[in-house]
């Protein structure tokens, strides 16, 4: 396993991609050990102080105002983590809970939490031996954290709770106890520390974005497939179009599709003595729809990398003015708005790209394609099905992307009167991004298929490349057959990145 060392306040997107991606082991850098350690003395004096001071000797939420006794920190800790244990629902992926854990390191990093080091030698140790809490999907408001998710997590590093290690799901402290890791008793706002905060929120709008910019990839491969197999205009794709414009989405956009369909043959045979003077907008506008939503994505992305090196729990301590002072930093209202606009990217980009399915699949509009693309109509559906699949997954994520972050409700007996909802607007990304990539796997299907029938002409060698790589997991569609794995086939191809690395075309970065 490898291991990634990183300095808190510092991390940048592509280091958070390859902690989703792979499963490196993360280290914090030990510049940041001196910082770490000031602050956790500074709550251990408050701890043991006479003035209240917030989640280190007081109750919680509405129960502020309760003061707890020194000899009763370590209980006050516990009781608060299992407490909050009340998660429901599936578990989530090991991805995102790897990825919530580095950034709850992150977090704790910064030298603004008031935990010992021995907490943070805990997660990094767990995350190098495998040990993955099972993290209910259910249970966050995205308010004062994603107290419940983190809870979960927080319960099994003091021996409470399940872990997956070696892919048998044990109690907490067996898990542990396997890792040859020991649980640790909570000192004073330990637990809170680690519940505060919104790094179950931020790890799934991170997962979200990471696979969103790959599906986006995979349309401009896509869209310019389908641009090729009705025989659409390149002339919309001029750069000046784009440079009169501005935007840098749509410049990108425009200048990945004229590499892709450089050197087609189809395109070279219409050039001269076609009737149509413009094709529909979803051939025309492809670089305006889709490059406005790479634009919404790296917006998106630029928030949740402050969010992902940011100190998010409550109290803070401000080491320099010797303060420990209640904030609001675990309102997850940044992460809730990214999600909401990287929910709306993901839907438009699907939508167009079914528009271009349904476009390839109706002989009216096609340009002497055969009706759903099968050799012999009638007798056989060809692809009349897969293209209506896409219109219910267009549909659906239509739907699902309606704002989350709107939708507050009070909860904790009204102290907690104003919530983000950013969990749930995070946590649906994964199923838009799932329906968007089968969007995407039938337009690859269908422009290959529509493609293959303008032979003698050949597309260019990028688009080529790619529906070769196509035909190494589904064959041409010649007569009805059952479909649902060539479907699912296309979509794995589009998921894994197979479409835009067979191009060989240079994509548009989202760090960029």
């Amino acid at each position: 396993m490898t291991s990634l060392t990183l300095t808190p306040g510092a991390v940048t997107l592509a280091d958070l991609a390859r902690l989703y991606r792979g499963e490196a082991a993360l280290r914090l850098d030990p510049a940041c050990h001196g910082a770490i350690e000031g602050a956790a003395a500074r709550i251990a004096a408050a701890a043991n102080g006479e003035a209240a001071v917030y989640g280190v000797n007081t109750g919680f939420g509405k129960l502020a105002s309760v003061k707890i006794a020194a000899e009763d920190t370590a209980t006050l800790q516990r009781n608060l983590i299992l407490s909050h244990c009340c998660g429901v629902g599936d578990p989530i992926p090991r991805a995102q809970t790897r990825l919530m854990m580095a950034l709850k390191l992150l977090s704790l990093g910064r030298g603004a939490s008031g935990v010992r080091m021995e907490l943070i030698t805990l997660i990094e140790e767990m995350l190098a031996r495998g040990v993955t809490p099972v993290i209910p999907v259910q249970g966050s408001v995205g308010a004062s954290g994603d107290l419940a998710p983190l809870a979960h997590m927080a319960a099994v590093m003091m021996g409470h709770a399940e872990a997956v290690f070696e892919g048998e799901t044990l109690p907490g402290a067996e898990a542990l106890r396997r890792a040859g890791l020991a649980p640790v008793e909570f000192g004073a706002k330990e637990g809170l520390a680690l519940i505060n905060g919104t790094q179950f929120s931020t790890a799934f709008a991170l997962a979200g974005l990471f696979d969103a910019w790959r599906a986006m990839q995979a349309a401009l491969v896509t869209s310019a497939m389908s641009t090729d197999a009705i025989m659409g205009s390149t002339a919309p794709l001029q750069p000046e179009i784009h440079a009169l414009r501005g935007h840098a989405g749509q410049i990108e956009a425009a200048s990945v599709m004229r590499a892709l369909l450089d050197g087609s043959e189809i395109r070279e045979s219409h050039r001269e003595g076609d009737s149509r003077v413009q094709d529909p907008y979803c051939i025309r506008c492809q670089p305006q729809v889709t490059g406005a939503a790479m634009d919404m994505l790296r917006m998106a992305g630029r928030t949740l990398e402050i969010e992902a090196n940011a100190a998010t729990d409550n109290p803070l301590v401000l080491t320099e003015a010797g303060l420990i002072v209640s904030g609001g930093n675990f309102h997850a209202e940044p992460v809730g708005f990214a999600a909401d606009m990287i929910a709306l990217a993901v839907a438009e980009i699907g939508a167009i790209a079914q528009r271009r399915i349904a476009l390839i699949v109706d002989p009216t509009l096609s340009f002497d394609l055969p009706p759903f693309l099968t050799p012999a109509p009638g007798l056989n559906s060809g692809l009349m099905i897969a293209e209506v699949t896409t219109a219910a997954l267009m549909s659906e994520n239509k739907h699902l992307a309606n704002p989350c972050v709107t939708d507050s409700t009070p909860t904790s007996a009204n102290q907690e009167d104003h919530v983000s909802m950013a969990a749930h607007g995070a946590v649906r990304l994964g199923r838009m991004v799932a329906n968007l990539e089968r969007i995407l796997g039938v337009e690859l299907l269908c422009a290959a298929q529509g493609i293959e029938f303008r032979a003698p002409l050949s597309t260019s060698a990028p688009l080529q490349a790619v529906l070769n790589r196509l035909r190494m997991h589904v064959p041409p569609l010649t007569e009805d057959r059952y479909m649902a794995p060539d479907l699912e086939a296309a979509a794995l191809l589009v998921r894994g990145a197979d479409v835009v690395e067979a191009a060989g075309t240079p994509m548009p970065e989202l760090g960029a």
